[in-house]
């Protein structure tokens, strides 16, 4: 059986979603889409909350909802040749398209493939995809199961462990790395997180690792073991220990780079009428001069948007211009939010008050590399605080005194009067 698609769209990342949708704004005919993927909904993103899933689906408008019905093929591609552009299921069917586009985002790292044992026990799940969602909220409907480990402190583990602690669950976070968000705050930062977190009643165990688990006869997970000997109780267990791209059907077929697929500014790969975006992509970023992988929710939607644009552009002898994507990562757990903008390299500066048990704590950090401010975090920023730091990141202004740097971030936070006027000129040298 063989099927026929000007346009390819195979994945359900949230990247997947957004290319959809900028499909259905451009314009297409009847039939002209396929979107291939094994998830039963092509969505922008989960959000949990642990007595019920709330899935939040491409369905803005009804003329957007029933252009996914009719695109949307639930199934599992076991191979793909580009050469010949054609993605093979399992059932047999050949899909064929005229351009393809990859959204397949990434998969976690099971705990097999970490050296774990007892690694079927039940109730730990990974948090991946629409059915770990259904099945931890069946095992958490009951309201019986109040003991929850999350193993990992990154961005999963995070927000996480604030949900289930606002729904009256006891929460202990484990995971190697010094300190929490490890690739992305400094140790500055996370004092106040964990300080806040604590304060909340979670329990964060730091530079430890999981090696296995208990069971009871049902095969359920009683503990956690750790490598320093001790135990954790645990009913249920959630892991955030990290994807990895879902690059394996391309292998030898396209150039890749840093675990994803090499791109260019259009995402735009090394096979014509091939392109990759999301978490799957490695593209240039032209801000810093070198080639990189970003998983945020932000790119997912930006690179999206930006090869859609481009595919159509060049069937219709346009050009536009090319990626120039400024790093974003932001968060929201308990009452708090922030946001960064840019590179977390070279000496970071903190400013503000970072005291977890400040009533209304409000701080920040720049980093500088070689003189000049490369990356901005803001907890607690209002809307145009937050411009004003990425307008920073952006522009990178040179700074010629790290004390100078504090008292700037000092008047961002302190003032409401011309903050982006200020910002920047006292950044200057």
């Amino acid at each position: 059986k063989r099927k026929a698609s000007k346009y390819v769209i195979f994945g359900a990342d949230v990247s997947a979603g957004y290319a959809a949708r900028e499909f259905a704004r451009q314009g297409l005919k009847h039939g002209e889409l396929a979107i291939i993927s094994n998830e039963p909904a092509v969505c922008f993103f989960i959000f949990l909350v642990f007595n019920t899933s709330l899935r939040v689906y491409l369905t803005s408008t009804s003329l957007l909802k029933s252009f996914l019905l009719n695109s949307h093929v639930i199934t599992e591609i076991i191979k793909a040749d580009l050469s010949t552009k054609s993605l093979f299921s399992t059932d047999g069917t050949i899909f064929r398209y005229q351009t393809l586009i990859v959204a397949t985002g990434s998969t976690c790292i099971r705990l097999s493939e970490c050296g774990f044992q007892d690694t079927n026990a039940k109730n730990i799940f990974y948090l991946r995809d629409i059915k770990d969602v259904d099945q931890l909220a069946l095992t958490m409907e009951p309201k019986k199961k109040r003991k929850v480990v999350v193993i990992g402190g990154g961005c999963r583990g995070f927000e996480i462990s604030a949900s289930l602690t606002v729904n009256n669950y006891e929460v202990t976070m484990v995971f190697p790395e010094p300190w929490i968000m490890h690739w992305l705050f400094s140790a500055e930062i996370a004092s106040f997180y964990e300080g806040y977190y604590a304060n909340k009643g979670i329990k964060i165990i730091k530079s430890t690792k999981a090696t296995g688990f208990s069971t009871n006869s049902n095969g359920e997970v009683t503990e956690v073991k750790l490598d320093d000997g001790r135990t954790l109780e645990a009913d249920v267990v959630l892991l955030d220990g990290g994807g990895r791209p879902m690059t394996s059907l391309f292998r030898g077929q396209v150039v890749e780079e840093k675990g994803g697929l090499k791109t260019d500014g259009f995402f735009k790969t090394s096979v014509s009428n091939v392109y990759a975006i999301g978490d799957v992509a490695t593209f240039p970023m032209k801000l810093y001069g070198d080639m990189r992988r970003v998983e945020h929710v932000n790119h997912a939607f930006k690179s999206a948007e930006q090869a859609v644009m481009a595919i159509k552009a060049a069937e219709e002898g346009r050009s536009i211009q090319e990626y120039d994507y400024l790093p974003f990562f932001n968060s929201r757990a308990f009452d708090l939010s922030w946001q960064f903008y840019g590179d977390n390299v070279g000496q970071s500066v903190i400013f503000g008050d970072n005291d977890p048990n400040s009533p209304k704590a409000k701080f920040g950090t720049y980093w500088v590399k070689d003189g000049k401010v490369v990356g901005a975090f803001l907890e607690g920023g209002v809307v145009e605080e937050n411009k004003a730091i990425a307008r920073v990141a952006r522009t990178q202004p040179s700074v010629g005194s790290l004390e100078v740097l504090s008292n700037v971030g000092e008047l961002l936070i302190g003032s409401r009067v011309n903050r982006n006027r200020v910002l920047v000129s006292c950044h200057v040298k």
